[in-house]
């Protein structure tokens, strides 16, 4: 399990979540994935594999208005990409500043319906991110 810290990857996954992960997994375009930051390599970030190429993995956000992806430092090799995402859980939602979750019928329903979800790939969006 790996927490989400920070907003690159809006509208997909959310600050908070928590993420099931499969380490040694195959990746494939399209695929949401861990992996070291080629500067950092201390942190870890999750980003989308969008295509292969010579010497490991374009990766991107998934919002591209909060930067931090192969578009600033560049294909990320192979061996720095760590695991593949399968799902997601959402936390439940507070009342605010770490506050009891909220409650209700409605409120439960709701959360329940979203909360844990697959995290597939996105072929289209890949494609339509090479063609750029």
């Amino acid at each position: 399990m790996v927490e989400v810290d920070g907003p690159s990857m809006v509208p997909t996954l959310e600050h908070g979540d928590w993420l099931l992960v499969r380490y040694g997994a195959r990746v494939r375009p399209g695929d949401v994935v861990i992996l070291r930051h080629p500067f950092q390599q201390d942190l870890l970030v999750v980003k989308r594999a969008v295509e292969r190429r010579e010497g490991g993995w374009w990766v991107l956000g998934d919002n591209a208005f909060a930067g931090g992806d192969s578009t600033v430092y560049g294909v990320v090799p192979r061996a720095m990409v760590l695991a593949r995402v399968t799902a997601r859980l959402r936390p439940r939602p507070t009342g605010g500043h770490g506050r009891e979750p909220v409650r209700g019928v409605r409120a439960t329903l709701g959360w329940a319906y979203s909360a844990v979800r697959p995290v597939r790939s996105e072929v289209s969006l890949s494609r339509r991110l090479r063609a750029r």
